[in-house]
Formats: structure tokens, C-alpha cells, sequence
């Protein structure tokens, strides 16, 4: 998948370009469809699968007190994209003078530099100052831009709406299993390794330690296994999340123990994929009771997972 982070002419590269829009946080469920809908499209009439997104929430330029908790990371984004089939992806800065483009001057920007065949949208899409443009308005104005429009219908999962708003909830309150559900996938943390306190290694528990930003949804405290995706391989791990009250550690973080792992991986990015939560985050009294419940946690995480 070819990744473009600026705009510029690709009318004579890509034949019939099909571009799916969408910010796509997370690429649930609903976003999943949308994408695929387009692929599809592009497959049939031989022309080319883009997606034209932004690299920052919109609300982050617009109105920065209102932006939603992202639900993943751009690498992990890309990578779903590339997997449901994109061929290209047009990632640009959402910026101040974007947001001032009236849903015209969008459109002319996209016929200008893209002239795609087909648009395809979900059906909350909006676009254009003051989020003015919307589907309707596509369909209603597409010919007259060179594209056929097509808006794909509200994804509903036991008859409720997939949304990123619905899913930032559900991993706030620690129910992941409705959240993997509607993602259709589990959820996952990337993140690049930083430097820890040491404290695993030295009892034999040596952790991956990666930074929580304020940017992105995040579980609640509370250990979980997990599956980490490091260099294209996968291992099993058990992930605590918090604040490691027994040491008095303040800045709440994600430190992973992957196990059968020995490799060097700091400054790498890591993925952390949650299967299942173990328990809440425990204080304990001593160093030996802490090994006692890590090693308990490992043989949880090696009964519940297998290689």
C-alpha cells in the first residue's frame, strides 16, 4: 500500500481512482465495510482502491476541548487498511486553513487531484466547513464532479449502530469483549518500548514499557493477557496496566512481559493485543508477593493460550 501525506496531482497515476472517506479511528466494524465496499468497486471496474483520510482528528483543529480519545494508532490504522485490501492511502494534516474549504472547494480538491470515479462514504460523513457537506449532498452533486457517489448504510451489530463514540465507552468501562466485537477484532495498543525503572528484570518478570498518552482510549488498570506482535512475530504476554502502586510509581503506563521473548526492543514499536483481563491492579505487601501473583498470572496466560 503506497502512503501519500500530501496532495498532489494523481489524476494520470491511478486509473479510476475508488476513494473511501472517513477519518476510520479505530476501522471498526462499520469503517471495515465501507473500506471493503470500495475495494470492491475498484476490482470491478479495474481501477484503483484509495482511501483519503486525515492524520488527526478534525475536532483536534476545530474545537481541541471536544476531541474524542483515538482508538489506535496510525501505524495500527495503516496496517488494517493495507490488510482489507487498500492500494492507496492518502494520510494529510488535518489543518486550520482545511477547515475554512467550503464542501465545494472539497469537492473541486477532489476532482482536481484525484478525479476518482467512485466516492464512497458511511453515512455519517460530513466534509467541508462547518460540516455542511454530507452524503445527500454527494449524491445529489457527484455527476456534476466526474464521481458516482455511494453511501453505505449504518452497520448494526444485535441492532445497534457501530460507532467510535460507542467504542471509545466500552473500553473506558473495561468491557472488552463488546468492544472487540464491534471493532472485529481485538483491541490493540502500539506503542514504541521506552525505558523502565528495571524492577521485572530483577525478579525475572523483564517488561516492555510503553508511555499511555492522554491522546488515546485506553482499559481501565488491571493486568490481562495478551498477544504482542514484535518485529511481524507474535508471542504471548500478560500486560498490566497503571500506576504500580507497590513501587510508587506515578505516570500511568502499559508494561508487557512477553513470554519466551529475549530480544532487545527498546525504541521498537510494539503491538499489544488484548485477549482478556486477569485481575484488578493489586498493591502488594513485598517483593516475594509479587512474584507469587506474576507467576500466577503466567499460568493463567499459558493455560488460556496456546503458541
Amino acid at each position: 500500500m503506497e502512503i501519500i501525506k500530501k496532495i498532489t496531482a494523481l489524476t494520470e497515476k491511478y486509473p479510476q481512482p475508488v476513494v473511501a472517506l472517513g477519518m476510520f479511528d479505530g476501522v471498526h466494524l462499520g469503517h471495515a465495510a465501507v473500506i471493503r465496499h470500495a475495494v470492491d468497486i475498484a476490482k470491478k471496474i479495474g481501477g484503483t482502491s484509495i482511501v483519503f483520510t486525515f492524520s488527526n482528528h478534525p475536532l483536534s483543529v476545530i474545537a481541541p476541548e471536544n476531541a474524542p480519545l483515538m482508538i489506535g494508532s496510525k501505524n495500527l490504522r495503516r496496517e488494517i487498511f493495507s490488510e482489507l485490501g487498500v492500494e492507496v492511502l492518502i494520510e494529510i494534516p488535518f489543518t486550520k486553513e482545511f477547515s475554512r474549504k467550503s464542501p465545494e472547494e472539497f469537492l473541486e480538491l477532489l476532482q482536481e487531484k484525484i478525479a476518482p470515479a467512485y466516492v464512497v462514504t458511511g453515512p455519517n460523513y460530513t466534509f467541508g466547513r462547518f460540516g455542511r457537506g454530507n452524503g445527500r449532498m454527494l449524491l445529489r452533486e457527484g455527476e456534476n464532479y466526474g464521481f458516482k457517489a455511494e453511501v453505505c448504510q449504518a452497520f448494526t451489530v444485535e441492532r445497534k449502530i457501530v460507532s467510535s463514540t460507542r467504542i471509545r465507552a466500552l473500553i473506558a468501562a473495561g468491557d472488552l469483549i463488546s468492544a472487540n466485537q464491534l471493532l472485529g477484532r481485538n483491541f490493540t495498543y502500539a506503542g514504541k518500548v521506552v525505558n523502565g525503572d528495571k524492577r521485572g528484570r530483577k525478579i525475572g518478570f523483564p517488561t516492555a514499557n510503553l508511555e499511555i498518552s492522554d491522546q488515546r482510549a485506553m482499559l481501565p488498570n488491571g493486568a490481562y493477557i495478551v498477544r504482542v506482535k514484535v518485529h511481524g512475530n507474535f508471542f504471548n504476554g500478560i500486560a498490566n496496566i497503571g500506576d504500580n502502586p507497590t513501587f510508587k510509581v506515578a505516570r500511568r503506563r502499559l508494561e508487557v512481559f512477553i513470554d519466551k521473548f529475549g530480544g532487545d526492543i527498546y525504541g521498537e514499536e510494539i503491538f499489544v493485543i488484548f485477549i482478556s483481563k486477569i485481575r484488578e491492579e493489586k498493591i502488594f505487601s513485598s517483593v516475594e508477593e509479587l512474584k507469587a501473583q506474576l507467576n500466577e498470572d503466567l499460568r493463567q496466560m499459558r493455560n488460556a493460550t496456546t503458541d
